[in-house]
């Protein structure tokens, strides 16, 4: 194998899995589409919640001390949320998939950017794209993203089902953010410390929950101006350690 397969068998079960998802799409009534998407919902927010225990992990600890961490993603998600909001990140998300829409879709896909952006986020912040990307970028395997290109596969033929073609274009983005991550790792090495990689993970987790809720349309949280809050977290983490380690 060679680094980057991980990504390249992530985005082809995504494809396979949103394909999948159209074809049988049509034949399940709307009630049950929207269960689906419930389902995706609730368990987004225990995958963001799982995520969200590194806060306290023990290499977090031992690097700023017990209950920092909670600060620290604090501390990156207001930052990040205000910077993501100057940037207009969601809707220049929106913008570019209203685009596609109008080159691609049919007039009436109304869920066509939901399509793109929820799958994007789901399978871009969680915990195994990190590790996982990283772990293929430092070349000590890909067995992290081949799981999660399983649960991806499964998560687009939902997704797809409900939320209609646009899932298919989201593989390109899984391709160039995950494919993205990995070069970094790859050019950078052990750059991040564990404490900064358990803090991402944490603010992510956060992020994912919010999605969770906005899945289960509890509200329209706007999760993807939280994204720069991603790059803080390690970058703040680094600033303390020295200060409070």
């Amino acid at each position: 194998m060679f680094i980057g397969f991980g990504t390249v068998v992530n985005v082809l079960t995504v494809l396979a899995g949103a394909s999948l998802g159209l074809l049988i799409g049509n034949r399940l009534p709307e009630r049950t589409r929207t269960l689906v998407t419930d389902c995706l919902g609730l368990v987004t927010i225990v995958i963001g919640i799982f995520a969200c225990l590194s806060m306290t992990s023990d290499a977090v600890t031992a690097q700023l001390g017990a209950g920092v961490g909670l600060l620290v993603v604090l501390g990156s998600l207001l930052p990040g949320a205000l910077l993501g909001s100057w940037l207009r990140l969601t809707e220049r998300l929106e913008g570019g998939a209203e685009k596609l829409r109008g080159r691609f879709a049919a007039t009436g896909s109304q869920h066509f950017v939901e399509g793109i952006i929820t799958p994007v986020l789901v399978f871009c912040v969680g915990p195994l794209t990190i590790m996982g990307s990283i772990s293929d970028g430092l070349g000590l395997g890909s067995q992290q993203l081949l799981v999660k290109s399983v649960l991806d596969g499964f998560a687009s033929i939902a997704f797809a089902a409900s939320l209609g073609v646009g899932v298919l274009f989201s593989a390109g983005a899984v391709g160039v953010i995950q494919g993205g991550m990995t070069l970094a790792a790859f050019l950078l090495g052990g750059f991040l410390a564990p404490a900064q990689v358990d803090l991402l993970e944490a603010t992510g987790g956060v992020i994912l929950i919010g999605l969770g809720l906005r899945l289960l349309d509890l509200r329209k949280i706007r999760v993807a101006d939280m994204l720069p809050a991603l790059v803080i977290a390690p970058v703040l983490t680094w600033v303390l350690a020295p200060v409070l380690g």
